[in-house]
C-alpha cells in the first residue's frame, strides 16, 4: 500500500493526476478525491495524514480542479510548512502557499496596512520579554528572568484566547489554570504591557493575528480581496487551533465552506498554550454536510506498539476520548513492549543505557533511538548514564543539564561558598552537606515547596532541586563529603558532558517529541507524580497527561520500553508506584490501580541496581530524585513535614504510639543533658517517622529524613536500642556527648 511514513525518499514527479493517487490506501484516496465542500480528516498517529492532504492538494491542482495560487495550506511550525511545500513540489503542485498561521497573517497585514490604516506597519517586537519586564517594573513588580518568561507566556495565552487584561483573573478561575503568579498582579502587568506597546507604536507576534482579524472584520473590501485570492483552505494539526486562529480562519473563509481540516483529538497536548480540540470535535456541528474520513491504518508502528497505544486510550475519559481512533497496524509483528521496574533512579538510567548499547550493537543506529521523559530536569541522570556507557547522545528542545543558566549560576555560588568555608554567613546553622547546598541555592530560587504552574520558574526550580537531591545522594554515598568535594564532583560531571557530541541517541521531553518517530523509544520515569505530573489537578489536566503518554508510545516504530523506579536512590524506601495509565495494560496489573506483585512473574522485567561492565560492578553514583509520594494514598508530597513521614498529614498512620512516647521522653532527657532545645535532637516529625519505620539497622535509620550521618553518630545507638526495646545504659554525666 504505502511506504512507512518515516521514509525520506520521494518518488519522481507523477506523470498525471491519476498517478498522484497511486500508492494511497482506500481512506487516503478518499481524502484526495474529496475536493468539494467541508472535509474533516480524523487521522491517528502514524496513519500518513501529511501524505493524504498533500496528495489531495496535488491531485486537485494536477486535475485542474484547484488553481494552485488560490490554495492556502496552514500549519503550526515552519518545519511542517516546509515539509508540506517540499512534498507538493515533488508531486508537481508548485505555486501552492503552505504557511504557518502567523506567516500568512503577517503577509496580509503588511500588504493591507497602508490601505486600511495608513503609513507603515508598526515594528514587530520578536522578543517581548524586555517590554514585559518594563511593564512589571512600572507596576512595582520585580521579576527575574524565569518569572519574566512565565509572565510573557501568560500574556500570550490571554491574547490567543482573546482575553483582555481586565478579564484575565476571571478566565484563570474559569479554566482552572494554574497561573504562575497572582492573577490580579499579572492582569496589571498585561495591561501596562499593552499600554507600552501603544505608546511606542510596536506590535507583538499575537498582535499580528489580532490586527489581521480586526482589519478583516472592519474592512469588508479587504476581506473580499483576501477571499478572492484564497478560495480553498487546508489546516493541518487542527486539534491545536486556538480561538484566535479559528477566528482568523473564519474570516478567511467568509460564507464559503471550501475547507479541509486534519487532526486527532487524542494528540491534544498543548492546551496550556491556548490550543483546544473543540473546533475539531465541533466540526460536524458547524458543517453538517461535511465529509468525514478516518485514517486508522498505522504504517509507523508494529501491532504490539499499536495495541498498547489503543489500550491507553481505551481507559480515557472526557470528550476527546469519545472520539478516539482505534489504530490498526499495517506492519509485521515485532517485539512486545518491555516493562521494567527498577529499584531506584540510578538503576533505571544505567539499565536504560545498557539496553540502548545492546540495541546499537545489534545494528539499530543511535540516531534511531530516543529516551523520552516528562520534564527536562530528568535529562541529567540519562546524560550521565549514556556518557558512562560510551553512547553518543543529543538533546532536543532543551539545553544540556550543566549548560542551563541556573545550573551554571548555582555552580558559581556553590564554588564560592566552598572557598569561603566557615566564613560564609549563608552556611550559619546549616548542618550537613545537603543543608549547606539548600542554604546556598535558596539565594538562587530554590525553595522547599515547588512554585505554582509549569513554566520557566518551575523548570528552574526543578534544575536546582535536582542539585539538592544530588547533594543528598552524594552525602549518602560519601558520608564525610564536604561542599568542596561536591563542587569537584559537579565539575567532573560537567566536563564529561561538555565533550563534543556527534549524532546519537535523542534525549527529549514528551512534548518536544511530538511529530517525530524512532525505531526504538524508551519512555522513562513513569511513576505517579511524574506521569501524570503532580500539578495536573483537574480531570481534564490528567487526561491530557494520558494523551501525552499516548504521543510518547506512538513515537516508537519497533522497540518500545517503559520503565519506572520504586525509589530515588539506592537503599531508599521503595514507595513509588508506576503510573496509573498502565494499570490493566502492563502484565500483572489490574485496571483499577492495584500494582503487580513483587515477584518477577507477569512479564515485568525487574531491573537491577548495579551496572556491570568489563571491570565488574560499578559503584552507584549520586542521582536526582523524583517526586516523593505518600506511601498510603500515592499523592505527591510537597510539604517538608509530610516528606519526612512519607505520607500525607491526614492519611492513616501505622505509628507505634508507645515507641513514639518513649522516643519523646528520651529526646527530652538528651536535650536537657546537652543544654539545647528538644528539636535540636530530633523534630516531632522525625520522631514520628522513626516510630512508623521502626528501623533495625543504622542503614535503615540514616535514610529517614531529619536523621543524617551527624545525628546518626550522636544519637543513633540510643534510637536503635529504644526501637529494639532495649534498656538504655545510664549516661555517666551531662556533657559526655561532646567529649
Amino acid at each position: 500500500m504505502t511506504a512507512a511514513t518515516h521514509s525520506t525518499l520521494f518518488p519522481q514527479v507523477p506523470e498525471s493526476a491519476d498517478a498522484v493517487l497511486d500508492g494511497l490506501d482506500p481512506e487516503q484516496r478518499e481524502v484526495a478525491l474529496a475536493l468539494a465542500g467541508p472535509v474533516c480528516v480524523l487521522a491517528g498517529a502514524g496513519t500518513g495524514k501529511t501524505r493524504a492532504i498533500t496528495h489531495r492538494i496535488a491531485y486537485g491542482v494536477r486535475a485542474g480542479i484547484l488553481q494552485p495560487t488560490t490554495v492556502l495550506a496552514v500549519t503550526f511550525t515552519n518545519r511542517a510548512a516546509g515539509e508540506m511545500r517540499g512534498r507538493l513540489r515533488q508531486l508537481g503542485a508548485t505555486g501552492v502557499q503552505a504557511r504557518t498561521f502567523h506567516s500568512a497573517a503577517l503577509r496580509q497585514l503588511q500588504y493591507f496596512w497602508p490601505k486600511a490604516v495608513g503609513g507603515a506597519l508598526p515594528r514587530l517586537v520578536e522578543r517581548k520579554v524586555q517590554l514585559v519586564a518594563e511593564a512589571a517594573a512600572r507596576c512595582g513588580v520585580r521579576l527575574d528572568r524565569n518569572e519574566l518568561r512565565d509572565a510573557t507566556s501568560e500574556i500570550e495565552w490571554a491574547k490567543v484566547t482573546q482575553t483582555v487584561p481586565a478579564d484575565y483573573p476571571a478566565a484563570v478561575a474559569k479554566t482552572q489554570r494554574d497561573a504562575p503568579r497572582d492573577p490580579a498582579e499579572l492582569s496589571q502587568i498585561y495591561a501596562m504591557y499593552e499600554q507600552l506597546k501603544r505608546d511606542r507604536s510596536v506590535i507583538d507576534f499575537e498582535d499580528v493575528l489580532l490586527l489581521t482579524v480586526g482589519i478583516l472584520q472592519d474592512r469588508h473590501d479587504i476581506a473580499e480581496h483576501v477571499r478572492t485570492q484564497y478560495q480553498h483552505f487546508v489546516v493541518d494539526e487542527y486539534q491545536d487551533v486556538s480561538p484566535l486562529q479559528q477566528r482568523l480562519l473564519d474570516l478567511w473563509l467568509g460564507d464559503r465552506d471550501n475547507l479541509c481540516v486534519v487532526g486527532d483529538a487524542s494528540q491534544t497536548i498543548y492546551s496550556f498554550t491556548g490550543a483546544t480540540p473543540d473546533h475539531l470535535l465541533n466540526f460536524r456541528t458547524r458543517h453538517p454536510n461535511a465529509t468525514v474520513v478516518k485514517l486508522v491504518r498505522d504504517y509507523r508502528s508494529t501491532p504490539q506498539v499499536v495495541h498498547l497505544a489503543n489500550g491507553l486510550l481505551s481507559q480515557a475519559s472526557g470528550r476527546a476520548a469519545e472520539h478516539r481512533l482505534e489504530l490498526v497496524s499495517q506492519r509485521e509483528k515485532g517485539p512486545e513492549p518491555s516493562y521494567t521496574e527498577y529499584t531506584d533512579e540510578p538503576a533505571e538510567a544505567e539499565g536504560t543505557a545498557r539496553r540502548i548499547r545492546d540495541l546499537i550493537a545489534a545494528g539499530v543506529p543511535a540516531g534511531e533511538i530516543a529516551v523520552l521523559y516528562r520534564v527536562n530536569s530528568q535529562s541529567e541522570v540519562y546524560e550521565q548514564a549514556l556518557a558512562d556507557a560510551g553512547v553518543p547522545y543529543q538533546l532536543r528542545g532543551a539545553e544540556r543539564f550543566f549548560d542551563r543558566a541556573e545550573v551554571r549560576e548555582a555552580g558559581v555560588a556553590l564554588r564560592g561558598a566552598a572557598r569561603a568555608g566557615g566564613n560564609d554567613s549563608l552556611l550559619d546553622g546549616a548542618e550537613g552537606l545537603p543543608s549547606e547546598v539548600r542554604a546556598v541555592l535558596s539565594t538562587k530560587g530554590w525553595t522547599s515547596k515547588p512554585p505554582n504552574g509549569s513554566g520557566a520558574v518551575r523548570d528552574r526550580w526543578e534544575s536546582l532541586a535536582a542539585l539538592v537531591r544530588l547533594a543528598e545522594d552524594f552525602q549518602q554515598a560519601k558520608p564525610g563529603a564536604t561542599l568542596s568535594d561536591l563542587v569537584a564532583e559537579l565539575d567532573e560531571r560537567a566536563a564529561a558532558q561538555h565533550a563534543p557530541t556527534v549524532q546519537g541517541v535523542t534525549l527529549a521531553s514528551l512534548h518536544s517529541a511530538k511529530g517525530l518517530e524512532w525505531d526504538a523509544a524508551f519512555l522513562v520515569g513513569l511513576t505517579e507524580g511524574m506521569m501524570p505530573i503532580a500539578y495536573a489537578k483537574t480531570d481534564e489536566q490528567v487526561e491530557e497527561e494520558r494523551r501525552l503518554l499516548y504521543v510518547g508510545v506512538t513515537r516508537a516504530r519497533f522497540h518500545l520500553s517503559l520503565s519506572w523506579a520504586l525509589s530515588r536512590s539506592p537503599g531508599g524506601r521503595g514507595g513509588r508506584r508506576p503510573t496509573r495509565f498502565l494499570n490493566g495494560l502492563r502484565p500483572g496489573s489490574t485496571a483499577f490501580g492495584a500494582r503487580g506483585g513483587a515477584g518477577g512473574g507477569g512479564g515485568i522485567d525487574r531491573g537491577t541496581g548495579t551496572a556491570t561492565g568489563s571491570g565488574g560492578s560499578v559503584a552507584a553514583r549520586p542521582r536526582r530524585r523524583g517526586p516523593v509520594l505518600c506511601r498510603v494514598c500515592g499523592k505527591t508530597l510537597t510539604e517538608a513535614g509530610e516528606m519526612k513521614l512519607m505520607r500525607c498529614e491526614d492519611c492513616p498512620s501505622d505509628m507505634d504510639e508507645g515507641l513514639y512516647e518513649r522516643l519523646r521522653q528520651w529526646r527530652a532527657d538528651r536535650a536537657k543533658e546537652i543544654g539545647q532545645p528538644a528539636y535540636c535532637v530530633f523534630t516531632d516529625k522525625t520522631l514520628m517517622a522513626i516510630a512508623e519505620a521502626v528501623p533495625d539497622t543504622e542503614g535503615e535509620l540514616v535514610v529517614i529524613a531529619g536523621v543524617g550521618n551527624r545525628k546518626l553518630t550522636r544519637f543513633g545507638a540510643d534510637v536503635l536500642d529504644i526501637c529494639a526495646g532495649r534498656t538504655l545504659e545510664p549516661e555517666s554525666g551531662a556533657g559526655d556527648d561532646d567529649m
